[in-house]
C-alpha cells in the first residue's frame, strides 16, 4: 500500500474505517479458494474430520461454544 494511500485512510472516522476493514475481508471470503492452505492445516482438517466421524457427539455447537465465551468475558 502506497503511503499516500495510508494517509487517505487515516483520514477517516473510526466507524469508516472500520467498515472499510469489513468491506476488505468480504472481499476476500467472497473467494474463499484464494485462500492458501498449508499442508499442516489440510492435515488438522483432516485430523479433527476423522475424528469428528468416529464421535459425533464429543462435538459442540457454535452457539454452545460462543455461550461459554460470552459468560467467561
Amino acid at each position: 500500500m502506497s503511503p499516500l494511500a495510508l494517509k487517505e485512510i487515516l483520514k477517516l472516522s473510526v466507524s469508516e474505517r472500520v467498515q472499510l476493514a469489513e468491506d476488505i475481508w468480504d472481499s476476500i471470503v467472497a473467494s474463499p479458494e484464494s485462500l492458501p492452505v498449508t499442508d499442516a492445516q489440510k492435515r488438522e482438517l483432516d485430523l479433527r474430520r476423522d475424528a469428528h466421524a468416529k464421535d459425533p457427539a464429543s462435538t459442540r455447537s457454535w452457539e454452545e461454544v460462543r455461550a461459554d465465551l460470552e459468560t467467561e468475558g
